[in-house]
């Protein structure tokens, strides 16, 4: 459950300097709000390039292997051999297992 945030502060600084807060953010993939959030409590912020698309796949592969069960289980399907799905899955699973340990 997401907190809702109902509180505000105003800071007064150079356009500069907001460009630069701006530019910051963006290259974090964040929002201007979330990033000050973040750097004023101290937390370290990681970018780990090329996620996005393990992510992507690790998603399809999901997608995929819910579409073969929800077909398997209505019984359109009786005989799956999901070994490669399988393997691929988990592998895209220890890449990212082995991405946070690391991060951490």
């Amino acid at each position: 459950m997401q907190k809702r945030k109902t509180e505000i502060i105003t800071a007064r600084m150079t356009p500069e300097v907001k460009h630069q807060l701006q530019a910051r953010a963006r290259d974090a993939n964040m929002t201007l709000t979330n990033y000050l959030i973040i750097c004023g409590l101290g937390q370290e912020i990681v970018r780990i390039d090329g996620l996005d698309n393990l992510l992507s796949e690790l998603k399809a592969q999901g997608r995929n292997l819910n579409r073969l069960t929800t077909l398997a289980n209505m019984g359109r399907i009786t005989v799956l051999r999901g070994d490669d799905l399988i393997g691929e899955y988990t592998r895209l699973c220890d890449v990212l297992g082995a991405l946070i340990r690391e991060v951490r």
